[in-house]
């Protein structure tokens, strides 16, 4: 493939060939005359061809300079379509968000009305996925995740740090009314989840015994062990057995009264929930707006967290 020339000489030629004189080319440009016809030497030069000829006092293209023009011309009318794409982007009233997806379902999803109350014109397309996109995201406006991985994007912030309890259906506490204590919760079904190998220090069941029971439980029964938080709050709902609830994903449960908190106490996770962004995001005001609201609604659970400790 032929050098190109240098950029410059062809932006010049391309405007003069548009307009027709080396002073209107100047002012479109904001440079010297002394610069416009400079660099259409340097251009004939790389090409090594004549591209201007005179014709009276005005310079004119040549047949083949007429036929290059017009190539270039479409190519620098596709590097403004390219501009124009970048600022529609930087306006535009979408959002990609990709969020953990017990995270989108149980909590993100159910508050997402009060946004879109506020911000009328904006479109969400949400993505659950447990996969972390790039961290530059280079084709999603926020990340919703929790630990370490929200600290390897180019902005972040913690949302919240959650806590968990012991939770069942009101049929089995009506059941198992002993589900009410450390003791006789450790002898009944239990609902399981599983944080993944690369989780190791996030609670279990057996980490709640531990700080509630003078002694280490019998071997504790799980009826079912789910990879998904979500999935086991459903198991417990359907009265499979208790769960150890995180708050943020329990709360809706607990308010319509298909779940029931068996303790008061609460044993809070290692890390906290991350928003991440990419270095571009914020220049879109909807962007901005729906980070603001985000921050504001978790509010509160920071300040709680602040508080006891």
């Amino acid at each position: 493939m032929a050098q190109l020339p240098p950029l410059r000489a062809m932006q010049i030629f391309e405007v003069f060939g548009r307009l027709g004189t080396v002073h209107a080319t100047a002012q479109e440009l904001n440079v010297t005359p002394g610069a416009v016809s400079q660099q259409l030497r340097l251009l004939e030069e790389h090409l090594d061809m004549v591209l201007l000829v005179k014709d009276g006092r005005r310079a004119a293209l040549t047949p083949a300079a007429r036929g290059y023009h017009e190539l270039i011309s479409q190519g620098f009318g596709r590097f403004a379509l390219a501009q124009d794409y970048i600022a529609e982007h930087r306006l535009a009233q979408e959002l990609t968000i990709s969020c953990l997806p017990t995270l989108l379902q149980r909590w993100l999803n159910p508050r997402l009305p009060a946004f879109q109350t506020a911000a009328q014109d904006s479109t969400l397309r949400l993505i659950a996925q447990d996969l972390e996109p790039d961290s530059h995201m280079l084709e999603h406006t926020f990340r919703l995740t929790y630990g370490e991985a929200g600290r390897r994007y180019t902005h972040s912030r913690v949302l919240f740090t959650d806590y968990c309890f012991p939770a069942a259906s009101p049929d089995f506490l009506a059941r198992h009314p002993e589900a009410r204590t450390a003791e006789g919760l450790s002898r009944l079904p239990l609902v399981g989840i599983d944080w993944g190998a690369q989780y190791t220090t996030e609670p279990h069941w057996r980490d709640w015994f531990k700080r509630h029971l003078a002694s280490d439980p019998a071997p504790l029964r799980h009826v079912a062990v789910y990879s998904a938080s979500g999935m086991g709050l459903e198991a417990a709902a359907a009265g499979q057995g208790a769960v150890l609830a995180q708050w943020s994903f329990a709360r809706d449960d607990l308010t319509s009264g298909r779940l029931v908190r068996l303790s008061q106490d609460r044993l809070y996770l290692p890390d906290p929930y991350f928003v991440c962004w990419g270095q571009t995001t914020l220049d879109q005001p909807v962007a901005r707006q729906f980070l603001n609201w985000l921050m504001q609604m978790t509010k509160p659970m920071r300040d709680q967290m602040q508080q006891e400790n």
